[in-house]
């Protein structure tokens, strides 16, 4: 599957820093990527709608880890996928009347276009869960012959008991796991499993749905065994950083992690995880369908830089409420930074090159770095500051760390 263009990202003078993200599992600031390389994986959409500010938050978060990694003279390696099989997707066609393939292939085009608008480079490697179908189905079958996985009729779950570090990245009690997996696509009252909330690795073969061949019988992959066979595929085990939304701690990255196990490998060195963004007092969620989607927005004429500043005026890790006020500030702060870089001439522009590195490094604190900005900014158009070619850098700083192009 191919991925979006990739924007074009300035040079800066000098080197960005080690760069430190709060680790789910440890709750403690995590130095992440080096000394040569960052490995990141990112768990993609399920394309049976359209990108939402909630994803969108998301993939311009971790598209910061990979900008702060370059500008540190790593090489960076970034893997996501999309699930592009699953019940959902399946759901949502049945109900309109498409074809799955059909709604996942024009909702992936849709997301593409949506984060090219935004500025966010693209994976090396983005994976549909149909194309690593051979893959998974290996490690299913693996898993089952070596006890971590058994049967209930023609489906195939995953024993939790079976890890030692199991509960490890989430630190939920049994109550809260089985309340949180029947809530996230786990069905804890089927009877015939070993523990309530172990995960479905394996859809035996439903009538009228999808299904494949593969060492374990036809059918399809569950969830998480998805992300954990890209991934590894792809990065290897001990990659530096699982990124994704604060909901897919439980059970989606636990779970992850815990068929890592059982394949022999560790899974990954840090685990981050991006706030909710409600609207209109919810959670920004497609079941619910209070959605602000990024492609009616950019139909609507808002500048794709003013989306990007929404989010980044909020920290990654921080729950936050979309109202239409958001983006009338962020629009106006865009416009103060266009006026100001309108002119030649201004305050020293390293302060802010500095100011910018050490904000990003410290846990990815973009507010703080916008304020840097903000600042610069509000003293060129008071007429402070007779730096020639001030502006230039400060544009490329911008562009290059935060991925507003100005």
């Amino acid at each position: 599957m191919h991925a979006w263009p990739a924007p074009s990202v300035p040079t800066l003078p000098g080197a960005g820093s080690e760069l430190l993200l709060h680790d789910t599992a440890t709750g403690a600031l995590q130095p992440v990527g080096g000394p040569e390389e960052g490995r990141i994986y990112v768990c993609g959409i399920t394309p049976y709608d359209a990108t939402h500010l909630g994803h969108a938050a998301t993939y311009v978060s971790f598209d910061l880890v990979l900008r702060a990694w370059r500008d540190a003279g790593l090489r960076t390696t970034y893997v996501q996928n999309v699930t592009d099989v699953d019940d959902p997707l399946l759901e949502r066609a049945a109900a309109t009347g498409v074809d799955w393939r059909d709604l996942a292939e024009r909702e992936t085009a849709l997301f593409r276009e949506d984060m090219a608008a935004l500025g966010v480079i693209p994976p090396d490697s983005y994976v549909g869960v149909t194309e690593a179908v051979p893959a998974i189905g290996d490690a299913v079958g693996r898993m089952l012959d070596e006890g971590s996985a058994y049967r209930v009729e023609d489906d195939v779950y995953f024993d939790v008991s079976s890890d030692a570090a199991y509960g490890q990245v989430s630190g939920l009690s049994a109550d809260v796991q089985r309340e949180l997996s029947a809530e996230r696509g786990g069905d804890p009252d089927r009877s015939g499993k070993r523990n309530a909330v172990d995960p479905l690795l394996w859809r035996g073969k439903r009538p009228d749905e999808p299904a494949w061949t593969s060492p374990v019988g036809p059918g399809r992959p569950g969830w998480h065994i998805e992300c954990t066979v890209i991934a590894l595929d792809a990065l290897g085990g001990g990659f530096d950083v699982q990124g994704g939304g604060s909901d897919l701690v439980f059970p989606h990255h636990e779970m992850s992690a815990s068929h890592a196990h059982a394949l022999a490998s560790q899974f990954a060195k840090v685990y981050a995880h991006v706030g909710m963004v409600g609207y209109e007092g919810e959670k920004m969620s497609k079941s619910r369908g209070n959605l602000v989607l990024v492609s009616k927005l950019r139909a609507a004429g808002v500048d794709p830089a003013a989306v990007r500043l929404v989010l980044l005026a909020h920290h990654y890790r921080s729950d936050w409420e979309y109202t239409d006020a958001e983006l009338e500030a962020a629009q106006s702060r865009l416009d103060a930074w266009r006026a100001a870089l309108a002119r030649n001439e201004g305050p020293d522009p390293l302060p802010v090159l500095d100011g910018v590195r050490r904000a990003l490094a410290a846990d990815l604190d973009a507010p703080s770095a916008l304020r840097v900005v903000d600042e610069w900014a509000a003293a060129a158009d008071r007429g402070e500051g007779d730096v020639a070619g001030a502006a230039g850098l400060v544009a490329r700083t911008v562009d290059a760390l935060l991925g507003v192009r100005l």
